[in-house]
């Protein structure tokens, strides 16, 4: 060991200090970015940029991005420059920009520059976040098991989940107590997702605790080591990939990897067949873990990672959805009894089932999830990659190769020249006359344009499900217990109240 002076202890400190001044050089430079573009930016503080510590912040990633984007539309800016540690991020305010880099100009904005691992963590491989033409042939193989008649061969499956859901309200529930309704609809979510993804009987309300929902929770839940890890990746993905760095616990992961084996081993070896998510993947599986990207097929790893994503992405976002849309109604009680009618008029025309053409008759009700989706997006951030250097339409700016581009949902979602009185509930903003009059991309809870979430249609079919069952027999009011004005998790990955919503529920 080399010595600069005759003290370990000195020369520690002189190594430190050395390091110390280099890293704050580093970001003093890179923090000229946007300043050497000539683009207005927000002042970014080192180590964090733009974006709060994740040790002490006190607000989750949507509401810190509403505000900037508030602050941003005051300054009259149509796109500005931010920070996320030392990376430079290009935040969009112009809808029509909006529009041509989600769909115009789709070509040049394909990727969402979201870290993946495959070497290291292969179910992070999944198409939410792969990237190029492994996302654009994954995309089209992937895209025909969403079509209208796999819904239907799946829509059993949803109600029957849905017979279980209104037993348990009727004999656990209703008049009793009052309950952390998100859980409820965790378990309502978790059997629909378990049974379609996996072809699996999870049987959440009797089994709460099963290892799907305990799995599923520790997906998404996150320490403020791994919002830091998290930043770090995205920050310097190539030195996260070369540390071997993971995105989702190993694990949870394990466990996910294990139950797809296994289940496919079964049904190969017993001939066994389900009209679920499952089996339209297994009818594309290659013959082997190697085969090319030609043709309809799918490896192993590639199953593994979308049966993973359809379960998390899944029951996550439609509880949440649920959730937060059961809170307006218990709050707005007009639109409560509006919602329970139309349920009553629509069933009344399909012998008071639930089938998979009345659920699409649920005008109204569409619209309440609508408003919900806007006032509580589960993503509120939506993110893009530049291919190439890109001019911004109108503007005499560049931007390089290698950009990332925030498209800031919830800043959107609350702009009151899209929506007048943003934070009031009203669900007539999504009438067909006023969706006319309103700018198409001014609501994006699953994105829009040829990455649309390929899963919206089976999320607001299971969320219709999943309300209808709730709504047309019991009437649901706020519980003290529930923490008024809401305040959402800084450390969920999906928007969630702290505390949680808890309802009185009622049959009517």
């Amino acid at each position: 060991m080399v010595l600069f002076t005759h003290s370990i202890a000195y020369d520690a400190l002189a190594f430190f200090v050395t390091l110390t001044v280099v890293v704050y050089a580093y970001f003093k430079w890179k923090y000229q970015y946007w300043k050497r573009k000539g683009l207005p930016y927000f002042v970014p503080k080192i180590p964090f940029g733009n974006f709060p510590n994740p040790l002490t912040s006190q607000l989750s990633m949507g509401e810190h991005i509403a505000l900037l984007y508030k602050e941003a539309k005051t300054r009259g800016w149509k796109g500005c420059g931010l920070y996320t540690m030392a990376v430079p991020i290009y935040m969009v305010l112009d809808m029509d920009l909006v529009k041509n880099i989600m769909t115009k100009d789709f070509n040049n904005f394909m990727d969402r520059g979201i870290y993946f691992n495959e070497k290291a963590d292969p179910i992070s491989a999944h198409l939410f976040a792969i990237t190029g033409m492994k996302w654009k042939n994954l995309r089209a193989k992937l895209t025909p098991t969403f079509t209208s008649g796999k819904m239907k061969m799946m829509f059993q499956t949803m109600a029957d989940c849905g017979v279980i859901l209104e037993k348990y309200i009727k004999d656990e529930v209703a008049g009793k107590q009052v309950v952390d309704i998100k859980d409820i609809l965790g378990r309502f979510s978790t059997d629909i997702i378990g049974s379609c993804a996996f072809g699996l009987d999870c049987n959440s309300f009797e089994q709460p605790n099963s290892p799907f929902r305990v799995y599923g929770k520790n997906v998404l839940e996150t320490s403020t080591l791994e919002l830091i890890k998290e930043a770090f990746c995205i920050s310097f993905p190539k030195a996260a990939r070369a540390l071997s760095l993971r995105v989702f616990r190993k694990e949870a992961c394990d466990f996910y990897t294990s139950v797809v084996h296994d289940t496919i081993s079964y049904r190969e070896k017993n001939s066994v067949r389900r009209n679920d998510f499952m089996q339209l993947l297994l009818e594309m599986k290659a013959k082997d873990d190697n085969a090319t990207e030609n043709g309809n097929t799918l490896t192993m790893p590639e199953i593994i990672a979308q049966s993973f994503v359809f379960f998390i992405a899944g029951f996550e976002t439609s509880s949440t959805t649920m959730t937060f849309a059961l809170f307006e109604l218990a709050r707005n009680t007009a639109v409560q009894d509006k919602v329970r009618e139309e349920i009553r008029t629509v069933l009344a025309k399909h012998d008071d089932k639930v089938t998979y053409d009345s659920m699409n008759e649920l005008v109204y009700m569409k619209q309440v999830i609508d408003e919900t989706l806007r006032m509580y997006p589960p993503v509120p951030l939506l993110t893009r990659e530049s291919a190439e250097d890109y001019k911004i339409p109108g503007q005499d700016f560049i931007l390089e190769k290698g950009t990332i581009v925030f498209i800031p949902a919830s800043g959107i979602h609350y702009d009151e020249d899209h929506y007048k009185n943003p934070k009031v509930f009203d669900p007539d903003r999504f009438s067909v006359e006023n969706k006319k009059a309103r700018h198409p991309y001014a609501h994006l809870p699953f994105g829009e344009g040829p990455r649309v979430c390929i899963g919206e249609r089976f999320g607001i079919l299971q969320s219709k499900v999943g309300l209808t069952s709730i709504l047309k027999d019991f009437k649901v009011t706020l519980s003290e217990k529930t923490k008024l004005p809401l305040k959402m998790n800084p450390y969920e990955k999906i928007t969630s109240p702290i505390g949680g919503i808890w309802l009185k529920i009622e049959k009517v």
